[in-house]
C-alpha cells in the first residue's frame, strides 16, 4: 500500500489520519498479537493449544484482508517491466506478548483445515495484480516472467492472472500461454484464467474465448462428445464466464442452455451432486447477464418461457421435461440424491431470483415485481427460507426502481404466529430492502439513503447485544449486518465517510462466537469499497454495473475459507467491472502540484429534481456523468474553465481516466486554499505590505518598495502613494503586471499638463487613443456580451483621467486661453508661452488645421444648430464643439456635456 498517491490522498484527507488507519486494518504481512491470559488451572500444553486456537480465530480475519485490499490499492500501481510485481506476504504467524513468542498453526498441537490458504492466497494475487493501473505497459513476456518458480504459489499467480483480466492486460497474454496454463490442470488457475479473459472479453461474443469456455461447460459440447474431467469450480467459473462474454446479447441458444442448467438434475454417479447450489447460481447469473436489461423484449425467445420457468426454480413444483441434445444425460435418477421429478429450490432459488432481477432490471415490470413479493401468510412464510426472503426483497425493489420505499415492507399478520421464523423474515426483509437501497444509490453518496443504511446498520448492532438476539439468532443477525454494512459502502464508495470507517473498524476488533470468514471477508470488503481506489473510483449503476455487484457482493457468505457450496469466491473480484474513475484533481499549472479549486457542477433535471447547481471543493468525487449538465472552476482564486457536458462527455471521462487531472491557473494576488482556507489573506492583498505574499517578480516587488511603502508626513504624497498602491493592486490582481509602466505614465503626463509642462503632445494623443476607445460603441457592446473580460486597463482609472484633463483644459481655456483659440480659428498668430497648451487643446478635442477652417465659414454663425451642422462637414467629434461653440457664439463659458 506504499504505492498510493499520498498527496492527492492527503488533500482529500487533510484532517485526519483515517488513511493511515485504513492500512492499519487492510495489512496482512506483520504477524497478529495473540492475547490468551495463562490461568493457574492451565497446563503449558493447554496454553499452547489455547494461544494456537486463538490464532486460528485471528486467522479467519487475515485471510479475508486481501479482498479489501484489492479495493483500497484499485488500479494504484504502473509496474517496472523489468521487475516481477511484488505481492505482500499473507502473513498467518502470531506474537504472544509479553516476550513476543512466534505462534504458528504448523506445530501439530492442533487440527488445521486442509488447504485452508488455498483461496486466501488466490485472494492475495488477485489483490497484488489489481494494483496494476489499466494505462500501464505491460505484454505477454512481462506476464509469463512473474510466473512463480515454487508451487506453493501457484495459487497467487492464479489470482493474478484473473487480476490482469480484469483490468484489460490478459487480451496481451499469447494464446500458446493460455493453454500452456490449462493444460497443466491447476484448479485456481483454469478458474482465474477463464474468469479473467471472459471479463477482458466483456460482451464481445468472441468465438476463441466462447470456444475456450465450451470445453469445460458439458452442456455446451456436442452429445457425443469425450467426457472430461473438469473440476466443479472450474465448471462454475466458464459458467460466469459465458455470461460475461455474452453480456447484453440475448443469444438465443446460450440462454437455452444457461436456462436449463439452473435446474440441473443430480446425475447417477456421483456427477453434479456437491456443490450444487454455486453452479445453479453461476447458470443463474449468467443467464440474466446475457438477458440483461432486456425485460419483456427477448426477441426469438418466447418458446422458452423464460420468466415462467425462473419463477417455476423460485416456487417450486414439477420438473419440466428436460429439452435439447442433453436429454438422455438426465434420464436415469441419481443413485445419491432423492429428488424424483420435483425442483429443488434450495437448489435453485437463488439463481433464478438473481436471473429475474438482471433481465428485468430497472424494467419497473409490477407483474414481475410482484412475483417476488414476501408471502401474505404465516402459511407460505413456513415455504420459503429467510435468506431467499433477503434476495426476494432485494430483486424486487432494483426491478421497481422508481417505487423503492422501506414503507412497503409487509410482515403476514396471523394468530399462529411461529416467533422465530417471523422474527428471521423481518430482518432478512430489512436487510434485502438495504441491500437494493446499496444497489440504486450506488456512489452517489445520496445523504437520504446513507442515514437510513446507518441507523439500520447500528440498529442491528445493538439488537446483536440484545437479550433476546437468540430467537433471531446470531449468525443471522450477523448476516444482515453484514449485508447492511455493504449496502453502506456501495452508496458511499470510494468517499471515506468517517462514520462507515468506525463501524468497520469496530467489526474488524470482533473475533471468534459467530465472526466467521465469511463475515470478515464482507466487513473488509465494505472497507474496501469506502476507500476504492483510495479515493479515486467509486460506483456506477448502469445495468453492466448493477450485474457486476451482484455477483461480486451476493449476499451468502462462505462459513470457512474454502467454502464455495454457495457461491464461488473468486466472483467477489467483479466489482471491478463496476468501478469506474470519478476523482477530479486540480493541479496548477505553474507548480505541477494538486491543489484544492472550487466546482461548481450544474446537474440535468429529472423526475426527481429540477436543474440544480451545487458547489463542490476539488479534489472532490463527481457525480455520474449522465446526470451532470456542465462543471465549472470558479473564481475568484483561479481562472474560470466550463466544461459542458451536454455536448458530450468524452472529453472529462479522458481527463479521469488519466489520474483525473485538471490544471488550472492561480490568479496573482490570490493565493491557494491550502495556504489561505479563509481567503483572508488576499483580502489584505491591497496593501503595499503584504505584496510579497502574492507574487515574487523582483519589478513588482521593489515597486511596492520604493513607491507604496507609507512614511510620516506624506502630505500631498499621500495621493500619489494611494494612487500607486491601487494601479499596483490592480496589475498584480488581474494578472496584468506588465501595465503598470502604462498607468504610470499616463499619471505622469495627465500631471504635466496639469503644471502646464507638456512639451509635445504625442502622449496626448495616446491618452486620447485609449479613451476613444473605451467610449467606443463596440467596446460597449463587447462589455454587454462578455461582461467579465474588461480591459488591460482598469475602467475605474480611465474616467478619472478623461475628467483631468478635460478640467485641466478647460481651466486653461477660461483662464485665457480662449484668447488663443480664437487667434487659430481666425488664422493670427499666438503667444508664445501659450503654445503648447493651445497644441494640446487642439489635439485633444480634434481641431483641424487652420487651412481647413475658413473654406467653411466658422464666424458670423449664429445658431448651435449651425454650427452643428458645419462641424458635421469636417467630421469633428461633438464635444469638439461644446468647447469651440461659445467662443464662436460669443459666449465665454464652455458647454459641459
Amino acid at each position: 500500500m506504499n504505492d498510493m498517491n499520498q498527496e492527492v490522498m492527503s488533500l482529500i484527507w487533510s484532517e485526519d489520519l483515517r488513511v493511515q488507519d485504513v492500512r492499519r486494518l487492510l495489512q496482512s504481512a506483520h504477524p497478529v498479537r495473540v492475547n490468551v491470559v495463562q490461568y493457574p488451572e492451565l497446563s503449558d500444553h493447554e496454553f499452547i493449544e489455547e494461544k494456537e486456537n486463538r490464532l486460528l480465530q485471528l486467522c479467519q480475519r487475515t485471510m479475508a484482508l486481501p479482498v479489501g485490499r484489492g479495493m483500497f490499492t484499485l488500479f494504484s500501481y504502473h509496474p517496472v517491466p523489468t521487475e516481477p510485481l511484488p505481492i505482500p506476504k499473507l502473513n498467518l504467524t502470531g506474537r504472544a506478548p509479553p516476550r513476543n513468542t512466534t505462534v504458528d498453526l504448523n506445530s501439530g498441537n492442533i487440527d488445521v483445515p486442509p488447504n485452508m490458504t488455498s483461496w486466501a492466497s488466490f485472494h492475495n494475487g488477485v489483490a497484488a495484480g489489481l494494483k496494476i493501473a489499466p494505462a500501464s505497459q505491460i505484454d505477454s513476456a512481462w506476464i509469463v516472467y512473474n510466473k512463480p518458480k515454487h508451487a506453493e504459489l501457484a495459487n497467487e499467480y492464479a489470482g493474478f492472472l484473473m487480476a490482469l483480466g480484469l483490468n484489460g492486460h490478459l487480451t496481451k497474454l499469447a494464446t500458446l500461454n493460455i493453454h500452456d496454463y490449462l493444460t497443466k490442470g491447476h484448479e485456481m488457475t483454469s478458474i482465474g484464467l477463464l474468469l479473467g479473459v471472459s471479463a477482458a472479453k466483456l460482451g464481445t461474443m468472441d468465438m476463441s474465448i466462447t470456444r475456450l469456455l465450451s470445453i469445460h461447460i458439458p452442456a455446451l459440447l456436442p452429445p457425443t462428445s469425450t467426457e472430461l474431467d473438469v473440476p466443479h469450480n472450474v465448471q462454475v467459473a466458464a459458467v460466469v464466464g459465458i455470461g460475461l462474454v455474452y453480456q447484453g446479447t440475448a443469444h438465443r441458444h446460450t440462454a437455452e442452455v444457461l436456462l436449463a442448467e439452473i435446474g440441473r438434475p443430480p446425475g447417477p454417479e456421483m456427477e453434479y451432486c456437491t456443490d450444487r447450489e454455486s453452479y445453479s447460481l453461476a447458470a443463474g447469473l449468467a443467464l440474466g447477464m446475457v438477458c440483461l436489461g432486456h425485460g419483456s423484449n427477448l426477441i426469438g425467445m418466447s418458446d422458452l418461457n423464460v420468466p415462467e420457468q425462473l419463477y417455476q426454480y423460485m416456487v417450486g413444483g414439477h420438473r419440466r421435461f428436460q429439452a435439447g441434445m442433453h436429454r438422455e444425460k438426465h434420464k436415469s435418477p441419481s443413485y445419491q440424491i432423492k429428488e424424483g421429478d420435483t425442483i429443488n429450490v434450495d437448489v435453485t432459488c437463488p439463481g433464478a431470483t438473481l436471473a429475474l432481477a438482471m433481465i428485468y432490471l430497472k424494467t419497473n415490470n409490477r407483474s414481475i415485481a410482484d412475483w417476488l413479493r414476501a408471502p401474505d401468510t404465516m402459511y407460505l412464510l413456513d415455504f420459503v427460507k429467510p435468506e431467499f426472503l433477503l434476495l426476494r426483497e432485494t430483486v424486487e425493489k432494483i426491478i421497481r426502481e422508481n417505487s423503492i420505499s422501506l414503507s412497503e415492507i409487509e410482515l403476514p399478520c396471523s394468530e399462529d404466529l411461529n416467533l422465530e421464523t417471523l422474527s428471521q423474515a423481518h430482518v432478512y426483509i430489512i436487510a434485502g430492502a438495504c441491500l437494493s437501497l446499496g444497489f440504486r444509490f450506488a456512489g452517489s453518496e445520496n445523504l437520504s439513503a446513507f442515514n437510513c443504511l446507518h441507523k439500520f446498520a447500528k440498529d442491528f448492532m445493538t439488537y446483536l447485544s440484545a437479550p433476546n438476539a437468540s430467537v433471531t439468532g446470531p449468525y443471522n443477525l450477523e448476516t444482515c449486518l453484514s449485508v447492511v454494512l455493504l449496502s453502506l459502502a456501495m452508496v458511499m464508495a470510494g468517499s471515506g465517510n468517517l462514520k462507515v470507517l468506525q463501524l468497520c473498524r469496530f467489526l474488524h476488533m470482533k473475533t471468534g462466537g459467530e465472526m466467521n470468514y465469511g463475515f470478515h471477508l464482507a466487513h473488509h470488503m465494505a472497507l474496501g469499497l469506502l476507500f476504492l481506489g483510495g479515493g479515486r473510483y467509486s460506483l456506477s449503476t448502469s445495468n453492466s454495473s448493477i450485474a457486476a455487484l451482484l455477483c461480486a457482493l451476493y449476499p451468502h457468505f462462505p462459513a470457512h475459507s474454502t467454502d464455495n457450496r454457495y457461491h464461488l469466491q473468486a466472483l467477489r473480484h467483479l466489482y471491478v467491472l463496476a468501478a469506474e474513475p470519478r476523482l477530479l484533481v486540480p493541479v496548477d499549472v505553474d507548480t505541477n502540484t494538486p491543489c484544492y479549486a472550487l466546482l461548481e457542477v450544474t446537474y440535468k433535471g429529472t423526475q426527481w429534481y429540477e436543474q440544480t447547481k451545487e458547489e463542490l471543493m476539488a479534489p472532490t468525487l463527481l457525480p455520474e456523468l449522465h446526470l451532470l449538465k456542465q462543471i465549472k472552476v470558479k473564481g475568484p482564486r483561479y481562472w474560470e474553465l466550463l466544461m459542458d457536458l451536454s455536448k458530450g462527455t468524452q472529453h472529462l471521462k479522458s481527463i479521469l481516466s488519466k489520474d483525473g487531472v485538471l490544471y488550472v491557473k492561480l490568479r496573482a494576488g490570490q493565493l491557494s486554499y491550502k495556504e489561505d482556507p479563509m481567503g483572508w489573506q488576499s483580502l489584505l492583498a491591497q496593501t503595499p505590505e503584504t505584496i510579497s505574499a502574492f507574487t515574487s517578480d523582483p519589478a513588482l516587488l521593489s515597486f511596492a518598495e520604493y513607491f507604496c511603502k507609507p512614511t510620516v508626513n506624506m502630505g500631498q504624497k499621500q495621493e500619489i502613494l494611494d494612487l500607486f498602491s491601487s494601479v499596483l493592486y490592480e496589475c498584480v490582481t488581474q494578472e496584468t503586471p506588465e501595465m503598470l509602466p502604462a498607468y504610470i505614465a499616463m499619471d505622469q503626463a495627465v500631471r504635466r499638463l496639469g503644471r502646464r509642462e507638456m512639451s509635445e503632445t504625442s502622449e496626448l494623443w495616446q491618452i486620447k487613443l485609449v479613451l476613444e476607445f473605451f467610449s467606443s460603441r463596440s467596446h460597449q457592446e463587447r462589455l454587454q456580451n462578455h461582461p467579465k473580460r474588461g480591459l488591460f486597463m482598469s475602467s475605474e482609472f480611465l474616467p478619472v483621467v478623461k475628467c483631468t484633463v478635460d478640467n485641466t483644459l478647460d481651466q486653461w481655456l477660461q483662464a485665457g486661453g480662449d484668447v488663443c483659440v480664437h487667434a487659430y480659428l481666425n488664422g493670427q498668430p499666438c503667444g508664445e508661452a501659450q503654445l503648447s497648451m493651445l497644441a494640446c487643446f487642439l489635439v485633444y478635442h480634434s481641431v483641424p488645421a487652420p487651412r481647413h477652417l475658413p473654406s467653411i465659414g466658422l464666424e458670423g454663425s449664429t445658431s448651435f444648430a449651425e454650427l452643428l451642422f458645419k462641424f458635421k462637414q469636417l467630421k469633428m467629434p461633438v464635444r469638439a464643439l461644446l468647447r469651440l461653440a461659445p467662443l464662436l457664439l460669443g459666449n465665454p463659458q464652455p458647454m459641459v456635456m
